[in-house]
């Protein structure tokens, strides 16, 4: 038989193996693995950088397309305003709003060798509340009033019949009962008539509605670019048959 000693260290042993097993199943559990790290927020000036840079190519895409006032908040005029309120100091929205300007001024200045004084006048409008006190813009209303004085004298002289300028635009049919009542009287009293409006396509039609008012009469006339719109009516003993 064993004796007790021997029965004692083996005990000892036992005790030590279950003990080394307990530390062994409570070794604590791997870390969990760290989150990545989060990438930084740009800064704020970045974030207007690139706004700006936006706001830009935007205008520059809607100059090329000929937007340059309209449709409201898409125009060139309104993404240059945008890069202003980021920049105020921003070169190339001044030069694009500047560009904006001459091309106004430019259609001011072609109608205006058509006579189309009127859209002269709407033109240059734009121009000014673009750049109050333009230089161009001022020179080119100068040549304005020039040549509405000269268009004045070169119209011979008669009595003068006023054309509303809205039912000349829409073609009314207050202004189509008008022009008939008044082709009537041309042709009773055997008139000339020259007819002034803003442009040749008006001109045009207004004709028209004369000679339709009176089949198989020649109405004799002329048709002059001025403003405001009106028709002249001369008597034969004036000299102009």
């Amino acid at each position: 038989m064993p004796s007790l000693e021997r029965l004692h260290s083996f005990a000892i042993c036992l005790l030590m193996a279950a003990l080394l097993g307990a530390c062994a199943s409570q070794q604590p559990p791997p870390p969990a693995p760290s989150p990545p790290p989060q990438k930084a927020k740009p800064s704020v000036n970045k974030v207007r950088r690139n706004n700006v840079a936006y706001f830009l190519k935007r205008a520059e895409q809607a100059l090329r397309k000929g937007h340059l006032t309209k449709p409201a908040g898409a125009s060139a005029y309104d993404y240059y305003l945008n890069v202003q309120k980021l920049d105020p100091g921003n070169r190339k929205a001044q030069t694009g709003i500047q560009t904006i300007v001459v091309t106004y001024v430019e259609r001011a200045r072609e109608a205006l060798r058509r006579r189309a004084f009127t859209e002269v006048g709407g033109l240059l409008q734009r121009a000014e509340m673009l750049a109050p006190g333009n230089p161009l813009v001022a020179e080119v209303r100068t040549q304005l009033v020039h040549e509405r004085g000269r268009a004045q004298l070169d119209l011979p002289q008669g009595e003068a019949i006023g054309l509303p300028a809205a039912g000349l635009r829409a073609r009314s049919e207050n202004l189509v009962t008008q022009l008939r009542q008044v082709a009537q009287r041309i042709r009773r009293e055997q008139l000339r008539v020259i007819i002034v409006t803003g442009n040749d396509a008006e001109g045009r039609w207004v004709y028209q509605q004369l000679r339709e008012a009176v089949p198989g009469y020649r109405v004799r006339g002329d048709i002059k670019i001025g403003s405001p719109a009106r028709l002249l009516l001369i008597k034969p003993s004036g000299g102009v048959q």
